[in-house]
């Protein structure tokens, strides 16, 4: 073989690509699975706003429901609500984190409508969590007659019926075990359905432990920075070979919930540090519980006098005793964890008298934020306070509740 030939083998191809990065790290994935999916040579990705695209000057060469221009190849959009550049490139990377077949939505809740629509099920088993979850169920109860059981009732389960698990678990941050319900509900020819919202890549992957769809609010960890709001839908890929992307992508089309143009491109540039977001994130929450737990029980500090309650996955003992906890989440539990105050009156009062954290709803930004959850889920515990972990050094965020601690007894 004569040099040339051999040196135009070894070139890097989008062939080549793709055969190279499922055996690299999450970090790895999230910088490079997009190389080859745009038609220009920028490093960083460009923003598209358009909404429609000017279909070939050639009518030869006119394709209906098809569009292309052999000057412009990888160019071939028609309808920003079909398809748009900042959205495939922004799916492209997705589908090598996350490791299924991927649609994005404009909102989390979107993305759980999408789910509602696509299996129609008769009866939805669920626990706690996302309160936006159950008043979507609730709103399809109208439509379709759909029921709403617990988790408690899964000996009923029957084929066709959804298991809906949330975890880790909002507000606490707590975690349940994926394998036992994929368990429950394959034998019963239920679907389960898992909201990960809490636990992105790289802290877990529900595919794993038979999830069938997992859902994931885009507007948190994915997004991550307080500027773009996006659902995303991972399915598992033996559902793809079935054809439920298809049918995802053909509902979408009619029920108009995609994502802006704007949130591709923002979401594109978020998942390139994913990775070291939620590592870093999750590494300060167990920080902050590990300390908070522990001043708890110790009467002489502060904590003991103003805190009453303190969950997350890290204090779940015998689930870490048992195994499963660390196997489903082995790079962390979460950054998000839930404080109960011992009034109602403390919880309202200590956001405001934090300098770091923030005092908002949502998660999963760069910065630290706390929520007196009553503020946005009037059914819960008025002394609860839901904290999520941004990026800022956990010995600064400890010092900054110490101090909100100890401005509630002064």
């Amino acid at each position: 073989m004569d040099p040339e030939s051999r040196d135009s083998q070894s070139i890097l191809t989008a062939k080549k690509l793709a055969e190279t990065l499922p055996s690299m790290e999450i970090s790895t994935k999230a910088l490079h699975a997009d190389d080859f999916a745009s038609s220009h040579r920028a490093i960083a990705p460009a923003m598209h706003v358009a909404v429609n695209y000017r279909y070939d000057r050639d009518p030869k060469k006119l394709i209906q429901g098809k569009n292309g221009d052999s000057n412009i190849p990888g160019d071939s959009f028609v309808y920003s609500r079909y398809s748009a550049p900042n959205t495939d490139r922004f799916e492209t990377v997705l589908r090598t984190l996350f490791g299924g077949g991927i649609m994005t939505y404009s909102t989390g809740l979107a993305a759980f409508h999408a789910i509602m629509v696509l299996l129609v099920p008769k009866r939805v088993f669920l626990g706690d969590g996302y309160h936006g979850v159950h008043g979507n169920i609730d709103l399809m109860t109208k439509l379709t007659g759909v029921k709403k059981f617990g988790l408690d009732h899964l000996d009923q389960l029957q084929p066709g019926d959804v298991v809906h698990i949330e975890t880790p678990l909002n507000p606490t941050g707590e975690v349940r075990n994926l394998a036992y319900y994929s368990s429950v509900a394959s034998k019963a020819g239920a679907y389960l359905t898992v909201d990960a919202t809490f636990g992105p890549p790289p802290l877990q992957d529900p595919l794993k432990f038979g999830a069938d769809i997992v859902l994931h609010s885009g507007t948190k960890y994915i997004g991550g920075h307080s500027d773009m709001m996006c659902g995303i839908l991972v399915v598992h890929p033996q559902r793809v070979s079935e054809g439920w992307i298809d049918t995802l992508y053909s509902e979408r089309l009619v029920m108009g919930n995609v994502m802006g143009n704007l949130e591709g491109w923002l979401g594109l540039r978020s998942l390139r540090t994913l990775d070291l977001r939620v590592t870093r994130q999750s590494r300060t929450a167990e920080t902050l519980v590990s300390w908070i737990h522990q001043g708890m029980r110790d009467c002489s500090s502060v904590i003991s006098h103003v805190v009453g309650g303190i969950r997350h996955a890290s204090l779940q003992e015998q689930d870490l005793e048992d195994g499963w906890l660390r196997k489903q989440m082995p790079r962390g539990f979460g950054p998000v964890f839930a404080v109960w105050m011992k009034s109602a009156e403390q919880a309202k009062v200590l956001p405001s008298r934090l300098c770091i954290f923030q005092h908002a709803t949502s998660l999963g930004d760069v910065e630290s934020l706390i929520e007196w959850r009553a503020m946005s889920d009037e059914s819960c515990d008025q002394r609860l306070l839901r904290v999520s972990c941004g990026l800022e050094d956990p010995v600064d965020l400890r010092g900054d509740l110490l101090q909100g601690f100890q401005s509630l007894l002064g």
